[in-house]
């Protein structure tokens, strides 16, 4: 199948949704699939304000046209509600072609937080990008659920996966040379240091041995000068943060805003525990039926959260993750795609 994916989330952004695009785009093209990749490298851009590092596409809507039309391909995602996702979506419509769309992240959640736009607003808005999809994967029911009330329709529930070989088990956390000599336990936290990943949730508890972070963010500038006792990794190459992971003895998730949480898989996949809040993201990764091993502890007191969760044995942690593969993730994605084009229409002609 030839696949045209549009994003304007990818490399060398630096998150959780540019980490998933990318390894479903390895693990299509590993099963036989062509992926045309559309992303914000092949057009003019500007970073987006407030968050240094994410560029977002100028005026891309001709070169969209363009790299699709001749494409010509047997089915359209439509990953982002960037400018690329709305060239994409306006073209397809354009042409009659149908195609999916993803729910990655809480914008509206983001916006009322930066800038006091309504919640209701923000989801006036995004509800109106998705309306003519034909299939809005989500990544897990909470957030389905949460988005079906709101009006949205045609949701389809689509895991995401771990690479559980770049991120190996380690049966005891391990040392970590660059960061010297520290107090155990390490609690670790890593993505964006920005508002709505509520990492200040993390850096104020009182919590013996040693807090690191990595990423960078719009709030790390503050937040390093108000925590200094904290340390500050920046961002790390993934070979190296897999060692961060292992070295940890429990990785905190104070963000009560991710629609999943990747992060989470990677840091079991090593071994190390979970501590969270019990939301739509967690409540999906550390959810665990009986009989299946437990990756982490949820919690609305996130203190208390991190102190069950270091009883739990690394073995569990690298259980639990081990449930989730990215070729199952690439089965039920290549699953909801849908025709672009109806049998027997006839494709369209450039122009």
């Amino acid at each position: 199948m030839k696949i045209a994916l549009v994003t304007d989330a990818w490399q060398p952004q630096v998150n959780g949704v540019v980490t998933t695009l990318v390894e479903l785009v390895n693990s299509l093209r590993a099963g036989g699939d062509e992926v045309i990749v559309i992303e914000p490298g092949q057009f003019k851009t500007r970073p987006c304000p407030g968050y240094p590092g994410i560029d977002l596409a100028v005026r891309p809507g001709a070169r969209v046209r363009e790299l699709l039309d001749s494409a010509q391909p047997d089915a359209v995602h439509i990953a982002t509600e960037g400018p690329l996702g709305w060239a994409a979506r306006r073209h397809c419509l354009r042409r009659g072609w149908a195609f999916t769309t993803a729910f990655h992240t809480k914008f509206p959640e983001i916006l009322q937080a930066a800038v006091k736009l309504p919640l209701g607003w923000g989801y006036a808005f995004f509800r109106h990008f998705h309306r003519p999809s034909s299939g809005v994967m989500v990544p897990t029911r909470g957030v389905a659920a949460g988005l079906a009330e709101r009006g949205f329709k045609n949701l389809r529930e689509w895991t995401h996966g771990v690479d559980t070989r770049l991120f190996g088990f380690s049966p005891k956390a391990a040392d970590y040379a660059p960061l010297g000599r520290f107090a155990r336990p390490l609690h670790l936290f890593v993505g964006r240091v920005s508002y709505e990943k509520n990492i200040q949730a993390f850096l104020e508890l009182d919590l013996p041995g040693t807090q690191v972070v990595c990423g960078v963010g719009p709030v790390e500038d503050k937040l390093r000068a108000r925590f200094p006792q904290v340390r500050w990794l920046g961002v790390l190459p993934r070979d190296e943060l897999a060692r961060v992971y292992a070295a940890a003895d429990v990785f905190v998730f104070p963000s009560r805003a991710d629609t999943f949480g990747l992060v989470m898989l990677e840091a079991m996949a090593t071994g190390t525990p979970v501590a969270a809040y019990p939301v739509d993201g967690p409540s999906e990764v550390l959810a665990a039926a009986p009989g299946q091993s437990v990756g982490g502890v949820m919690h609305q007191d996130l203190r208390h959260a991190v102190q069950q969760a270091l009883r739990i044995p690394r073995e569990a942690a690298r259980a639990h993750a081990q449930r989730f593969g990215w070729d199952e993730a690439a089965r039920l994605f290549r699953g909801y795609l849908v025709p672009a084009r109806a049998a027997g229409v006839p494709q369209a002609v450039p122009g």
